[in-house]
């Protein structure tokens, strides 16, 4: 399948290129993650006033319009530049869900802020007992009058100690592991009964679990229909995987290129370590994997807006699978090429070999998608 960028997807490219080479260089990332919040409002209103935040919001809701191709053009930019700020659960996640299921009340007073930097959101669908499978939800809702009271626990929610509101899942009939039954809630995290944990995640980022005691939420704060939820957060994670995708492609590009730069420089026995050819041989082959997985990305991504139902499955799960298993072999042959300095936390090489880490873990590692693509027909 042959694929070519879009002028516009080259110039975002390239403007998203030289913004993040300017502004958010290896030691600027280190002084944003010490920040209070762990990325930097500062930069989340640049992002905005760039459109990055409406990038792939509709235009009628203030958006750019634009498809999961440009959106995994910025991510694999973010990649490289192992970007902190929430763009993932906000953009990606939280205002997917909206625009694929939310009301239209809830489309003009979510979508619209979003874009323009004013709120933020963040998506718990997964529980400690879950593991990858998204239909396995504990926490329940129950009727209490005109609404509904939730009670559960949500784990690893991406950003929630920053979001303004949560999406959550939660049971309103069914067993535990039954795929019907499944409901996405809004709900205020300052809201009576609401509990976060927060902490940082090992690749830099913030997560939190989300515990729920009797929290009170109305009908309007359902997205989608009542026990409708499992096809809507499918698709939004199948879009998130590849575009977390694109943003391990990323990464792996620049472990690449800083791989080879320390070869060139490093010396051994009077010659640079780039002039041995067995080495040599081990950096074609993380280029050759770096290269399939873009490859398989974009075509990802292209099918994220073409198809549906199980083919749109079976892309996802394919590049997750590949981005899963080539950041690994990237990230350990970069750290062994380094020697001891690549682990430590000076470098950026091990924050790459981090972030690409957690990306393969995320919604599901690479063994796991195998499986899925082998399974769907």
């Amino acid at each position: 399948m042959s694929f070519a960028f879009t002028e516009d997807q080259q110039l975002l490219a390239e403007s998203a290129d030289r913004f993040l080479a300017d502004k958010y260089d290896f030691d600027a990332r280190k002084a944003i993650r010490r920040g209070e919040d762990g990325w930097s409002r500062e930069m989340w209103a640049a992002f905005a006033e760039l459109g990055w935040l409406a990038l792939p919001l509709p235009e009628e809701h203030g958006g750019l319009g634009g498809s999961t191709v440009d959106v995994a053009v910025l991510m694999e930019r973010f990649g490289r530049h192992l970007v902190v700020e929430p763009f993932v659960a906000t953009v990606v996640l939280g205002a997917e869900a909206i625009v694929r299921a939310g009301s239209d009340v809830q489309k003009a007073a979510i979508l619209p802020a979003v874009a323009e930097g004013g709120m933020l959101l963040a998506f718990g669908v997964g529980e400690p007992q879950a593991r990858f499978d998204l239909h396995r939800v504990a926490t329940a809702a129950r009727r209490d009058g005109g609404g509904w009271k939730l009670a559960g626990h949500k784990a690893v929610v991406l950003h929630a100690d920053a979001a303004d509101r949560l999406i959550l899942s939660a049971r309103t009939s069914g067993a535990e592991d039954d795929r019907d039954g499944i409901t996405l809630f809004l709900v205020d995290p300052k809201a009576d009964g609401v509990t976060l944990r927060p902490y940082p995640t090992v690749d830099g980022l913030r997560g939190a679990e989300v515990l729920l005691d009797g929290v009170s939420v109305g009908e309007a704060d359902i997205v989608g229909g009542v026990g409708a939820g499992l096809p809507v957060i499918e698709a939004v994670i199948d879009r998130a995987m590849v575009l977390l995708s694109a943003e391990s492609v990323g990464a792996m590009a620049e472990t690449v290129r800083l791989t080879t730069e320390y070869l060139k420089t490093r010396v051994q026995f009077g010659q640079p370590l780039s002039s041995f050819q067995v080495l040599q041989h081990r950096l074609v082959e993380m280029l050759q994997a770096k290269e399939f997985a873009h490859a398989l990305c974009y075509r990802a991504a292209g099918a994220m807006d073409t198809t549906d139902g199980v083919e749109r499955a079976r892309a996802a799960a394919g590049i997750k699978a590949e981005a899963g298993r080539a950041g690994k072999m990237i990230g350990q042959e970069a750290i062994q090429l380094h020697g001891g300095m690549g682990m430590t936390d000076e470098m950026a090489i091990g924050h790459y070999f981090k972030r690409m880490t957690m990306i393969d873990v995320q919604f599901g590692n690479a063994a796991h998608h195998l499986r899925r693509f082998a399974t769907l027909s």
